[in-house]
């Protein structure tokens, strides 16, 4: 799916939120910079080649992860730097780059699609996801999406400011795990992969 270009005349608001990593904070704008349920995660620089906001922002040294996701940038830092002295630089990028009208990536798809190919588990575990945990991470700055379910274990993928968090790891098992099994008694248990 082709990314939407943002109108160039459009005026851009852009508030900054903390969130439970100590390290990442949210940047939201005014207006949706994706497509709802999307959401994309760039761990490096290397990996962030379709996005000119992202490559960006990776020219600052201090910048180790930029995550996108429906009205709104999660940006995450390294240890060594405090936001207070860095937080307005990275606004005023993100800033000017939207009022400029430029596109956020060059192309998007949908990651946790449901396909008719899954099984009524899979099927279910997605809905779930998406009605009530999605909901929740993504108000932290982060996204959950599904990656596998075998012999009732559910991996799930943990992008933006949940990839790292010190609270993932109890988020994920107090709080997903927890709902997973009391809605889907197969799910046994919740794994993070490639955190």
């Amino acid at each position: 799916m082709q990314a939407t270009n943002i109108n160039s005349t459009r005026a851009v608001n852009l508030y900054m939120e903390a969130n439970p990593n100590p390290n990442s904070m949210k940047f939201v704008a005014n207006f949706m910079l994706l497509p709802d349920g999307i959401s994309l995660d760039f761990p490096t620089k290397e990996e962030a080649k379709d996005s000119p906001l992202a490559l960006q922002l990776f020219e600052l040294d201090y910048v180790e992860r930029v995550f996108f996701m429906s009205n709104f940038v999660t940006v995450t830092k390294s240890d060594d730097r405090d936001w207070l002295e860095i937080r307005e630089d990275i606004k005023t990028i993100i800033k000017t780059y939207l009022e400029e009208g430029k596109m956020v990536v060059n192309e998007v798809s949908d990651n946790n699609q449901i396909d008719e190919s899954d099984s009524e588990s899979v099927k279910k575990i997605k809905e779930i996801l998406d009605e009530y945990i999605r909901p929740a991470v993504e108000q932290d700055g982060g996204a959950i999406t599904f990656h596998s379910f075998e012999d009732g274990v559910l991996k799930v993928l943990l992008q933006g400011s949940c990839s790292g968090c010190p609270s993932s790891t109890v988020t994920l098992k107090a709080g997903i795990e927890n709902l997973m099994q009391r809605m889907l008694p197969e799910v046994k248990s919740v794994e993070a992969e490639g955190v």
